[in-house]
């Protein structure tokens, strides 16, 4: 799929962008053991694992709210979801990716090592498990990309440039921001999240851009 330029997805997740006609039951149990995890972890008072979720989450609403934005003034997004989704939320991201990516640094989290000055064959463990974490979540949106349902709209974005300019900030935000203090994280979380909300009321709500 990225040997080709792809404009005609363009139309296609343009049409069914939050659209209703496309739900389907099964996201409903997902939001469910979205909210479980959250909530378990908050009744252990684990904060540290809901900062590295929650901070990786603001990060990909960000990046995709870019992405959404680059398809109106460029007329075509880098990457899109033109079928197989119960809900488009951006031209980039299906419900069922957003919620997945809701939980991916709480998830990743568990396996950092409690000191966050170890080494791993000499880099530090935390930016280990971030590159580790990006390029297979890079490397597997190499299959996504031969299916019909995630589409590269351009030849030149694939793997490389989704690996570096996307899913390095995704895990480098989140397992960092495990140790930040409480206040940092706080400040981090709470001003992605008044970009993000802002945009969207601003760019999808008022100006219908994305």
């Amino acid at each position: 799929m990225n040997n080709l330029f792809h404009p005609e997805v363009t139309d296609q997740a343009l049409a069914i962008l939050r659209s209703g006609d496309c739900f389907q039951w099964y996201v409903i149990p997902i939001l469910a053991l979205v909210v479980y995890v959250y909530f378990n972890e908050i009744s252990k008072r684990n904060w540290k694992p809901i900062a590295a979720g929650l901070s990786l989450y603001m990060v990909h609403w960000l990046a995709e709210i870019i992405n959404a934005l680059i398809q109106h003034f460029t007329g075509h997004a880098l990457w899109t979801v033109p079928t197989g989704t119960a809900f488009l939320l951006l031209v980039g991201v299906g419900v069922e990716l957003s919620l997945m990516f809701s939980v991916a640094g709480l998830i990743f989290s568990k396996i950092l090592p409690e000191d966050p000055k170890m080494k791993i064959f000499g880099i530090n463990n935390r930016l280990l498990v971030a590159i580790g974490n990006a390029a297979f979540f890079s490397i597997f949106e190499i299959f996504l990309a031969m299916t019909p349902a995630f589409v590269w709209v351009y030849p030149w974005w694939g793997a490389l440039p989704v690996f570096i300019t996307v899913y390095i900030p995704f895990f480098v935000v989140g397992m960092y921001s495990y140790d930040w203090k409480p206040k940092t994280q706080i400040l981090v979380i709470g001003t992605l999240f008044a970009i993000n909300a802002a945009s969207l009321i601003v760019f999808a709500g008022i100006l219908k851009w994305i």
